[in-house]
């Protein structure tokens, strides 16, 4: 269950979160300076190589869904962990969810939230997609903007909870501070070729929140949020 602020329909209850980032790198090899003779004259080619050379090479495939870690770790002895899975087009057996008129909610593509505690997935009883948006695109603003906390008591009010936010794109962190004077700190994560990004951190249980803040790259605070608990 969860407590969640301007959050998605179809995504459901809720726990805490720490962050982690895949980092991606590309190489290249410079070819040698200077003239080359065609590759039917050169000596030894054979007219069946010339022929291979020419094939060009397949393209990469795009993958249909890309998963992005946004944090793992402990939380009261127990493993956490939070991802974004963002599918290009929408799934086998997904179907667009109604609004209150009778209209179906638009859509071509599905963004969504998984959470997990001690192995278990939040709101896992709502089926495969009920931590699920539809989304347009890879750009769409409706992936972003939201924050919930998310745990399997109390409508994510008590017990081992996550808070997880889907920032706008200026939003470089977060911090959770606690009453007790602990600070948890995560930073933003953005699935690869998508704007759709989140921090995450775990609330251990007993534990309150007094205010839950946001800060840009250079350190100046966005958001300041006082109603979470």
């Amino acid at each position: 269950m969860a407590l969640s602020f301007a959050r998605k329909a179809g995504m459901a209850t809720a726990a805490a979160v720490a962050i982690g980032a895949v980092s991606f790198g590309a190489s290249a090899v410079a070819a040698p300076a200077g003239p080359a003779a065609p590759a039917a004259h050169r000596v030894g080619a054979s007219p069946a190589a010339v022929a291979a050379k020419a094939v060009a090479a397949p393209r990469k495939q795009t993958p249909q869904v890309v998963t992005q870690l946004i944090g793992k770790g402990r939380v009261d002895g127990k493993p956490w962990s939070v991802a974004l899975e963002f599918h290009r087009s929408l799934p086998e057996g997904y179907e667009l969810p109604t609004t209150p008129n009778g209209t179906t909610a638009p859509g071509t593509a599905l963004l969504c939230q998984r959470m997990y505690i001690d192995g278990v997935r939040i709101d896992h009883q709502g089926g495969p997609w009920s931590d699920c948006q539809p989304v347009t695109g890879t750009h769409d603003p409706a992936g972003s903007g939201g924050m919930g906390l998310w745990g399997f008591q109390d409508k994510g009010t008590s017990g081992s909870r996550l808070m997880v936010s889907n920032p706008e794109a200026d939003i470089a962190y977060g911090i959770v501070n606690l009453t007790d004077g602990t600070r948890l700190k995560a930073p933003t994560v953005t699935v690869p070729g998508t704007d759709y990004r989140a921090w995450a951190v775990a609330i251990p249980n007993g534990k309150t929140i007094s205010a839950v803040d946001q800060y840009d790259k250079r350190h100046h605070r966005l958001t300041h949020d006082t109603y979470w608990r």
